[in-house]
């Protein structure tokens, strides 16, 4: 495991490089998002999101799957966008959310038989530069830790997952709230999870 240190401001081409052929390779990463650290693989690497499934604990048949995507075209791909849904998305962007939304047939099997996608579109400038360079998106999901510190900084963070996964980037400590969920599966969007972000409908 190696700790990479880098700031948005001044993204290391190298360092993403290095993370692209880890992730194309079928490796688990810790990358910065616009809320907590996350643990994150080719989304559309089977093997690789289920080792991360493993990692945390989740049965991925019956947990929320999410994907953070580098903008609202790329996720259309993987979720049924409509114009209406389009618009209150894009009033919300930048932000920190995940939205429910229901999935199309492109993603891979290990979100076969559920209807459901979760979709992040970061802002965040390290993490938009890999998803470009992937040309897809990433499956991903929350770090967890024993407590506050282990969960917001690197450095503990690393420690955690030294033997899952081939990088962490250190982009500084991350804010403690997770993402607003906002559900639009059923047609109107609905708040089910509070998180940093404010959600405008």
């Amino acid at each position: 495991m190696k700790l990479l240190r880098m700031i948005e401001d001044s993204v290391n081409e190298r360092y993403v490089d290095d993370i692209v052929r880890a992730l194309e390779d079928g490796k688990i990463v810790v990358l910065p998002t616009d809320s907590l650290y996350a643990l994150m693989c080719d989304a559309m690497n089977n093997q690789a999101i289920e080792r991360i499934c493993k990692i945390k604990s989740m049965k991925s048949a019956k947990s929320n799957l999410s994907i953070s995507c580098s903008d609202i075209s790329m996720a259309s791909k993987y979720a049924k966008i409509d114009n209406e849904m389009f618009k209150i998305i894009k009033r919300n962007l930048p932000g920190a959310f995940t939205f429910l939304i229901e999935a199309t047939s492109k993603l891979p099997k290990a979100f076969k038989g559920r209807k459901v996608v979760g979709v992040r579109i970061t802002e965040n400038k390290i993490l938009q530069a890999i998803i470009n360079n992937v040309g897809h998106p990433l499956f991903s999901t929350s770090v967890e830790g024993k407590d506050d510190d282990y969960r917001c900084e690197p450095e503990l963070i690393a420690q955690t997952y030294a033997r899952d996964v081939e990088y962490v980037v250190d982009a500084g400590r991350s804010e403690l709230l997770p993402s607003t969920v906002v559900d639009f599966s059923d047609g109107d969007p609905e708040v089910i999870r509070q998180g940093r972000a404010e959600f405008e409908y």
